[in-house]
């Protein structure tokens, strides 16, 4: 029997998963760290903290397991996207990682957009300038830290600096380079005008691969470290949203995913480059050879429900803690007893900006139509709707691109939630199925390292034999009716907020 290990390097933790050829969990653990936000709109980690949850959790899945080290065939890395990691000649970082959340470089983005030309910077890269993506960041630590700048020799993404430190080569795959803006993503390559343009020197930047190529060994320093074989092949892997797409089986076109997360995106499968002109939503290089996706975001989801659960949930931690379950299942709960609309109350899911359909940092959390009768519960529901509601804003302009959707797939946190799902059908009005397996990335990339190792043959078919339906929930069409009257004044609320939110902005 063959084994492969996935790792997730996500923005609340890293979590590792060792697999079967058969996509089968063997062993599983998750390790914490830190975000440090030294301003407000500013999210940064340290990169080291990363590394250490990643060796120690690879040690932890072979040791609980008992597999042999001689077995694990291949290991593949998914990881937080758009995340700036600046290390000097000697490997050592020069400072604390900009994340993809980070919204610092609105000015950036402008210095970008002139320097390349709004229309041929989309052509070209298929995004507008944005603040979470990693080219605003280089420019940013260039115009605001000159020093730091000037030391740099390598600008590696969170799961590339982790392969750096596991086999010693820089090196990177063509869907999470894409969300740097720096890449021609027709041509799955680095751009060679935009790097000129914005003078950023190419030999800065790690060698693209695909996504299920091998890009290295581990190292005998690694091997130490994570008790893997020394030689054990290292695969592309993914940006997390391309690698939980791909553990969700979304190879081809009409099966769209839907994940809940930190952030929250709806995901979809194109056989050709497709690009929203408007900048609305993204359009990456998939995990698939010679495929591409397009993938609405919205910055909040996840996190909404963690910071809400953090600072006004502490009875129901209190309780999860002795009854020993998520505090998540109890919210939940609560939240079923709420009727659709949560008695009038909207909620904006913009804690940390928005990027579908808005593309503005200056975008705040609100909660909207707050009365005396309201409760913890009404708050928690409107939560979960708001969020629901940005994911739907993605949906439909995924729909206008043509682009079918005869199934979503729910997946990340959030797809856990049988109440989260029917949220997601009714608003979407299509039917809402999970799969065999709750890994996500972690087994999306265990596959590319299957690939990459000689254990499968290639992505599509490996998905097709492993990836099957789980569950399967519909639309209700009154409830569809019921959430329209809500979503319409939900959309509406940020047209009438724009303008507050960057004098809000302004002021502090």
């Amino acid at each position: 029997m063959s084994y492969l290990i996935g790792t997730d390097i996500g923005t609340s933790g890293t979590k590792t998963v060792l697999f079967d050829e058969m996509g089968n969990t063997v062993a599983s653990a998750t390790y914490e760290y830190e975000m440090f936000q030294p301003q407000n709109g500013w999210a940064e980690q340290n990169p080291d903290d990363w590394w250490k949850a990643v060796y120690e959790s690879i040690n932890d899945v072979i040791t609980k397991s008992g597999v042999k080290k001689e077995e694990i065939k291949g290991v593949g890395l998914s990881g937080q996207m758009h995340g700036a990691v600046l290390i000097d000649r000697n490997g050592k970082v020069l400072r604390n990682a900009i994340i993809w959340c980070d919204q610092r470089t609105s000015q950036e983005c402008i210095e970008i957009t002139e320097k390349v030309g709004k229309e041929r910077l989309i052509s070209i890269t298929a995004n507008p300038a944005l603040t979470g993506f990693t080219a605003s960041k280089i420019l940013w630590i260039r115009n605001h830290e000159p020093a730091v700048y000037e030391k740099t020799y390598k600008i590696l993404l969170p799961k590339d600096y982790i392969r750096y430190k596991l086999t010693g080569e820089f090196a990177s795959e063509v869907s999470d380079a894409s969300g740097m803006q720096l890449m021609d993503i027709k041509n799955r390559t680095w751009s060679d005008e935009v790097l000129e343009k914005l003078d950023i020197d190419k030999s800065l930047l790690g060698k693209l691969y695909e996504s299920c190529e091998a890009t290295g060994q581990i190292s005998s320093s690694a091997a130490s470290l994570t008790g893997l074989k020394e030689g054990t092949i290292v695969a592309g892997g993914a940006g997390d949203q391309a690698a939980g797409a791909l553990g969700n089986g979304i190879v081809r076109k009409g099966i769209i995913s839907s994940t809940i997360g930190t952030s929250g995106v709806v995901f979809a499968h194109s056989d050709t480059v497709m690009i929203d002109m408007k900048g609305r939503v993204h359009t990456f290089c998939h995990a698939v050879p010679g495929a591409w996706h397009i993938m609405g975001v919205t910055q909040g989801a996840g996190l909404s429900l963690k910071w809400f659960r953090d600072n006004f949930c502490y009875e129901q931690m209190e309780q999860a803690a002795m009854e020993n379950i998520d505090p998540y299942i109890i919210m939940d709960k609560m939240a079923r007893e709420i009727s659709i609309g949560s008695k009038g109350v909207i909620y904006l899911p913009y804690l940390m900006g928005e990027r579908t359909p808005h593309l503005d940092p200056d975008a705040r959390g609100v909660f909207f139509g707050l009365s005396a009768s309201h409760t913890k519960a009404n708050l928690i529901r409107a939560i979960l709707e708001g969020v629901v509601f940005s994911l739907n804003d993605c949906m439909n302009i995924i729909k206008e691109m043509g682009i079918e959707a005869t199934e979503v797939r729910a997946s990340g946190g959030g797809g856990r939630s049988a109440l989260w799902r029917q949220m997601q059908a009714d608003v979407f009005k299509t039917d809402i199925t999970t799969i065999n397996s709750k890994e996500g990335g972690a087994l999306g990339v265990a596959i590319l390292a299957g690939v990459a190792s000689g254990v499968y043959e290639d992505v599509v078919s490996t998905c097709d034999h492993i990836i099957k339906e789980k569950s399967r929930q519909s639309a209700i069409e009154e409830n569809s009716v019921s959430y329209d009257q809500f979503y319409q004044l939900y959309k509406k609320l940020y047209v009438s907020l724009k303008d507050d939110f960057r004098h809000i902005s302004n002021l502090i």
